[in-house]
Parts: structure tokens; sequence; C-alpha cells
């Protein structure tokens, strides 16, 4: 087991790689708890759950919203909760961001902590402290940053995915890779087969790189006032693409960080043999998808995003695998690139 301490100004959070929901209890305080789950973890692994009150929510992204968190706010009235309880959440990002809300708001804040049974939440969604909801259909419109005292990552609870959700969650140590160390984005790329095959040893392996990543830039920037920001390589255009098309996150944010790499290109700072490496990785590991692609409905949810200040974004752009930085770039500037964008291969245009 690998134990990560995360320090912020907020709190002390401890990453514990490879720990088993089955001692959970070895890190709970005393006193009341109560679960948050969904319904799909819960049946798979509620008799391994210590005996506490359980709330269960919808499965899915469709799930992650106000109307979801006003039902636990309830659930929780019913069971009295009090400034003492003890929040833990069972599950994927959906439960980890309805759980890291809900205890973040409710009576004020309450403690909490999260047993992550996706790869998706393992390697980013359960770390960092950002807890958030959509609000009437964009991406985590509403939210807080606030650390949970501790995270369970149960790499056996991987088993239980679907290929689609495990090479979903994969996107987000590739995004890791192609911002911050080239040699991780290497062994991926030499190991392709093993990680398809979701080689036990590997996947931890690759799963400790990648949160030693994230953990790293987090302890340095908690608000995302400036180095943070690079964590959302690929989410400008990928969290558009994610409310508007059938695309699993990693797979949106991949199409979103091919993007980025066009545009990073386009501003003559990254080689075209990096943009078809990347792109051919992603080809490999099947998160390239093909969507009708509507310039005028993308740029309208990207003007919703929360990165945006004004009439400037802040846009991650890469240099090179391992190298990224970030820019203020215009409203008119993104406007232009949408317009012009060209990605034969990866799109079908609705308005070419």
């Amino acid at each position: 087991m690998k134990d990560i301490t995360v320090k912020t100004d907020s709190g002390i959070s401890r990453v514990l790689l490879g720990e088993s929901l089955k001692n959970v209890d070895r890190y709970l305080p005393d006193g009341k708890v109560i679960i948050i789950t969904d319904e799909n973890v819960s049946k798979h692994y509620a008799g391994q759950f210590p005996s506490f009150p359980v709330i269960r929510i919808g499965c899915g992204e469709e799930n992650k919203n106000l109307d979801t968190v006003r039902k636990v706010y309830h659930e929780l009235l019913k069971e009295n909760t009090d400034r003492s309880t003890f929040i833990l959440g069972v599950g994927g990002g959906v439960v980890c961001d309805i759980a890291g809300f809900v205890a973040s708001t409710f009576l004020r804040g309450l403690p909490f902590g999260f047993v992550s049974t996706s790869l998706l939440s393992q390697v980013d969604a359960s770390i960092g402290g950002k807890n958030g909801v959509n609000f009437q259909g964009y991406k985590n419109l509403v939210g807080i940053i606030r650390q949970p005292r501790f995270v369970i990552c149960d790499h056996n609870m991987l088993d239980t995915l679907s290929f689609r959700e495990y090479i979903s969650g994969f996107a987000e140590i590739l995004k890791h890779a192609i911002i911050r160390d080239r040699k991780l984005f290497d062994r991926i790329e030499t190991n392709l087969e093993k990680v398809l095959g979701r080689d036990k040893d590997l996947i931890h392996e690759l799963i400790t790189a990648s949160v030693k990543i994230k953990s790293a830039v987090v302890e340095s920037d908690e608000q995302e006032a400036g180095l943070r920001r690079v964590l959302n390589y690929g989410h400008t255009f990928g969290h558009a693409l994610e409310t508007l098309y059938d695309l699993t996150h990693g797979e949106a944010i991949s199409l979103g960080m091919m993007i980025s790499n066009r545009f990073s290109m386009d501003r003559g700072i990254l080689s075209l043999n990096e943009v078809l490496r990347i792109d051919s990785l992603f080809r490999r590991l099947h998160l390239m998808k093909e969507v009708i692609y509507d310039r005028g409905k993308v740029l309208k949810v990207m003007l919703a995003d929360k990165k945006k200040y004004g009439d400037t974004f802040h846009y991650i752009m890469i240099s090179g695998i391992g190298h990224s930085c970030s820019g203020e770039i215009t409203l008119d500037e993104l406007r232009l690139f949408n317009e012009k964008l060209d990605v034969q291969g990866i799109f079908k245009l609705v308005n070419p």
C-alpha cells in the first residue's frame, strides 16, 4: 500500500493507494458515520460496508445535480445528522462529488472521506478537494474546494468496471502524463497490451504515478489561482463535448486534449509529430470517438465554462509531451480557432 499525504491550506488529506474497503474502519473517527453510495456500487459491495446508515443515489452523470443533493439533505435530516457526523462516500466520481459537496455544505461543513471505486475517481475525481455538481446542463458549475480526510483507492474494485469505464478513467492518467511526465507517457505507450489487459501491477504503478502528479499540483495551488489550471488541459472543449454528446468524461476530455494540441500547434509551440504521437495513443486506447461536431453549440456551452473570466479564458496548451502552460486567450481567439478547427478523422462536422 502507498500512503500519499496532500497538505493544503484547507486541510490534510491521506490518499491510501491499494488499501481495501474492508479496512475502512481503521480510518473512521469514533461516533456517527453515514455512507453515501450509488445503486450499482451498493449491488456489488454493500456486503463489505461497515454497519452504518446508507444513503443511495442514482447512477450516472445525470444524477450529479442539485436535485440529488436536496434528496440527500432530506435523508440526512431523517438520520438526525449533527456536527459530529462523518460522511463516507463509497463510489466513483459522481458519488465523490455528491458526498463531498453535501458534507461541505450541510450544517456548514461536516468531515468526510472517500472509498474510490472507479479508475477515473482514483486518479482524479476523489483527489484534490473539488466537490461540485452540474447545473442546467453545465458541468460542475456549482461547487466548493474542501479536502477529504482520506481517500481509499481499492484497486481490486476496478475489476467490476466495464471496459469503457476503465478506459475512460485511463484518459486522466494520460492527461497527467502529457502535462507533467514524459517518462510516464513513454511507459504507457510501450506497455499498451498490459494496459488494455488490466495488468494489476502495472495499473497500480501508473495510478501511483498519476496521483503523485496531481497531489503535487494541488499542494502548490489548492485554489486554482495558477499552476492547478494545468489540470484543466482538454477540459474547455471536453466539458462542452461531454455536455452535448453521448460520451464518457474520459472520451470527451480525450477529444478536448486533441483539440488543445492543435491549438498549441496553431500557436507554434507544439510540433505535428507530437500531435500525431498523442493522437495515435488515444486511438489505440479506443478513446477516439466520432461525434457530429456542431461548432455553434460547442461554443455556446463553452461560454458558460467556469474557466471564463470576462472576455478571456485560461486555456491550457502543451509545448511537448510532459510540458504544459496556461495562457489567457480572448473569446474572439477561441471563436476563430473553433471556426477553422479541422480534425478530419475524429469529428464529423455539422457546420463546416
